[in-house]
C-alpha cells in the first residue's frame, strides 16, 4: 500500500532508459564507472541499484548507488527536489539512515537530462544517492518492538526537519493541494466516483463527511511541523539487532523515498505511520498503540491532536484506496496489482469502523499508557 503505487494520476513520462543507456548516464554525468547495474521497482520514475568500481587514486566514497530517474512532470518542480535532497543531506548529517547524492561532474546534487529522441523531447532530473542496505518492513514478521521504533523513528525525524531544517528551498513543501497532504482528504470528492456504488463508498464518504467537521476546524490547534509523509512499510528498512531467531529486534538501517514531503502537522506523522503499519500486522487494531507509544516516547500528542487520530488514520487508508481505484481506472494494466494492495486496506478501514472509534481508541491508548511503567517489549 505505498502511496507510491498509487499516487494521484498525473500527466507525467516514466522514464524508460535501458541498461546501457542508464550507465552511459552515470559515467558521463556523474564520472563513474558502473560495473554492475539492476533495475528495482518504481511506480512513475525510474531506478536503478548500481555498483561502481573505481580506480586506483580515486576519491573515496560509496561502492553501490540508486540511480534515480524522476518522471518528466515532477522533473518540472525543481525546488521540491532539491528541498527533499536537502532535507535527506540534513537528516543524514544528523545521525539518520538516509541516502545522500553523489554530486555531478559540475557538482551539483541533480541534472536535468534529456531522455530520449522521440516526441517532446521529455527531460528528466537525475541523482545518484547511495545505496541503503537492509530489508523493507514489508518483508519481515512484524513485532511490538519495530512498532514502537518506528513511532519514535516518525515523531524524532520530523521533530529535527521542523526545529533545525532552514534551507532556502524548504518553501517549496508548501505545496497547497497536494493530494497526499492529510489535510486534503476532502478533496478525495473529486475521485470517489471510482469506487462505484458499495459498502466501501459509503464508509469512505462518511470518513470525509466526519473529516470535514472535525478534523479540519481543528487544524489551527495542531502543532504545525514538516512531514516525511510516506513512513510505509516500504520505505522503512530494517537489520536485525539480535540473533534471536524467536524474538528478533530490529533497528531502522533507512529511510526512503521524501518525494511525499509536506508542511503539515506532528499528528499527521503519527497517523500515517500508524495506517501502514496496521497493513503489516496480524493484529491490525492494536498497532496504534505501540506506533503511538514510540511517538510520544519523543513527542507527546495534545489532547485535540489525540481525539482526531482515529479519523485522521482512516483518511489516510481513505486515501489510499480512493486514489488507487482511481489510477486503476486510468491505467487498466496495473489493476491487479493495485488491487491486491487495496483489499487489505479495505479490510482495515472496514473493522475500524465496526469497532467504532471509542473502542480503537480505547485499545491504543490504553497500549501507549502501558509503556509509560516498562520499557518496550
Amino acid at each position: 500500500m505505498s502511496s507510491g503505487n498509487d499516487r494521484q494520476a498525473q500527466t507525467f513520462t516514466k522514464p524508460a532508459l535501458s541498461e546501457k543507456e542508464a550507465i552511459e548516464l552515470v559515467d558521463r554525468v556523474f564520472g563513474l564507472k558502473v560495473s554492475w547495474i539492476r533495475p528495482l521497482p518504481s511506480y512513475d520514475d525510474q531506478n536503478f541499484h548500481v555498483r561502481v568500481s573505481r580506480s586506483k587514486g580515486a576519491a573515496e566514497g560509496a561502492d553501490e548507488y540508486v540511480l534515480k530517474i524522476t518522471n518528466s512532470e515532477d522533473s518540472q518542480e525543481p525546488d521540491l527536489i532539491e528541498a527533499q535532497t536537502q532535507a535527506m543531506m540534513f537528516l543524514s548529517a544528523e545521525g539518520f539512515p538516509s541516502a545522500t547524492p553523489h554530486l555531478t561532474k559540475d557538482g551539483n546534487i541533480m541534472s536535468l537530462e534529456s531522455g530520449d529522441t522521440g516526441p517532446g523531447n521529455k527531460k528528466y532530473m537525475v541523482r545518484l544517492l547511495t545505496y541503503l542496505p537492509g530489508t523493507p518492513v514489508a518483508k519481515i514478521a512484524t513485532n511490538t518492538q519495530i512498532f514502537y521504533e518506528i513511532g519514535k523513528l516518525a515523531a524524532s525525524l520530523d521533530k529535527a526537519l521542523s526545529e533545525k531544517f532552514h534551507h532556502p528551498s524548504v518553501k517549496s513543501l508548501h505545496r497547497g493541494e497536494f493530494i497526499w497532504n492529510l489535510a486534503n482528504v476532502p478533496l478525495l470528492d473529486q475521485y470517489i466516483y471510482a469506487l462505484g456504488q458499495n459498502k466501501y463508498r459509503e464508509v469512505v464518504e462518511q470518513v470525509i463527511e466526519q473529516f470535514k467537521g472535525k478534523v479540519i476546524p481543528k487544524l489551527s490547534s495542531f502543532r504545525a511541523s514538516i512531514n516525511h509523509g510516506d513512513l510505509n512499510d516500504h520505505n522503512i528498512l530494517v537489520d536485525s539487532s539480535s540473533a534471536s531467531l524467536e524474538n528478533p529486534q530490529y533497528r531502522v538501517s533507512g529511510i526512503l523515498d521524501f518525494s511525499d514531503m509536506s508542511y503539515g502537522y506532528y499528528v499527521f506523522e503519527a497517523a500515517i505511520a500508524i495506517m501502514y503499519m496496521m497493513i503489516e500486522s496480524p493484529d491490525p487494531l492494536s498497532v496504534g498503540g505501540h506506533v503511538l507509544a514510540g511517538f510520544e516516547s519523543v513527542l507527546p500528542l495534545t489532547e485535540e491532536e489525540r481525539g482526531a487520530l482515529f479519523l485522521l488514520v482512516s483518511g489516510r487508508f481513505s486515501q489510499s484506496l480512493v486514489i488507487a481505484a482511481h489510477t486503476a481506472l486510468l491505467y487498466p494494466e496495473n489493476e491487479e496489482y493495485l488491487m491486491i494492495t487495496a483489499k487489505t486496506g479495505w479490510k482495515h478501514l472496514m473493522t475500524m469502523f465496526e469497532v467504532g472509534q471509542e473502542a480503537v481508541e480505547k485499545t491504543w491508548f490504553e497500549t501507549a499508557e502501558a509503556y509509560a511503567s516498562r520499557a518496550p517489549a
